[in-house]
């Protein structure tokens, strides 16, 4: 990251509290502009947790959360922070895509329906428009032959494939990834991978929480491994998994690979 260049994602010291117990413990993380970072670490460790406060859908307990520059939840006047209004959350997290584990798509609606609907609410997007950007959308994630399919109607690895381009729909700056496919079957795995793979060689910036250690490996330019609420370590994917710092990391490296 050039000196004067905007973090795509700063944090510092970030403390998320569930009835009075820490979840996280102080996260650190800094994300340059076109990095896609993946978060590791064994279940509970707060990977899901931290990326849900990526974009305000967990409010933070301490430290500090910068998206782009912009205070996630917050505006700051002086020295004091003062809550934002939920319309204007709203138009922060319309910068940020997210894709859930579970596809989370609208049971009633169409792919094509689906992946128009939030342009068109909360952008205000013209109908027309919304059609041919979400047909685009679409063919680029392999689904040109299924827009007017219902949810029921495809597999786990095409619903995934919808919710991401209802995502990318909102022309997001960045991209979080909630183990996007933990929920399917294995031989659909890939099918995902590979549209995620196609998006990080574009440039999007992409925070991605995965057990998927072989596309951390190979597409990632940051691995963090975070364990009991905070990150241990953080490095390029080449040395991570190949010459761990932390004997933690060791441990769960040798217990996953």
């Amino acid at each position: 990251m050039t000196a004067g260049t905007i973090p795509a994602v700063e944090a510092r010291q970030v403390i998320k509290l569930f009835n009075g117990i820490e979840i996280l413990k102080g996260v650190d993380l800094t994300i340059a502009s076109g990095e896609v970072v993946c978060l590791i670490g064994p279940s509970g460790s707060g990977k899901s947790t931290f990326l849900r406060c990526l974009n305000h859908l967990e409010k933070i307990d301490g430290g500090s959360l910068q998206v782009f520059g912009e205070w996630i939840g917050y505006r700051q006047v002086g020295d004091r922070l003062h809550s934002l209004k939920e319309s204007e959350i709203v138009r922060q997290r319309a910068r940020i895509g997210m894709v859930f584990q579970r596809f989370n798509l609208f049971g009633h609606m169409t792919a094509l329906e689906n992946v128009i609907e939030a342009p068109m609410q909360v952008k205000k997007v013209p109908r027309p428009q919304a059609i041919a950007e979400a047909q685009q959308l679409l063919d680029r994630v392999g689904l040109s032959h299924r827009y007017h399919a219902y949810p029921s109607e495809l597999s786990g690895g095409q619903q995934q494939r919808v919710a991401i381009a209802r995502a990318l729909a909102m022309k997001p700056q960045i991209m979080l990834f909630d183990e996007p496919t933990s929920a399917l079957d294995p031989e659909l795995v890939g099918e995902v991978l590979d549209v995620m793979r196609s998006l990080a060689e574009e440039g999007m910036t992409m925070v991605v929480v995965t057990h998927e250690m072989a596309f951390a490996r190979e597409v990632c330019s940051k691995v963090a491994f975070m364990d009991n609420g905070a990150i241990i370590e953080t490095d390029t994917p080449q040395r991570l998994f190949s010459a761990p710092a932390h004997a933690r990391t060791r441990d769960f490296l040798t217990r996953v690979l």
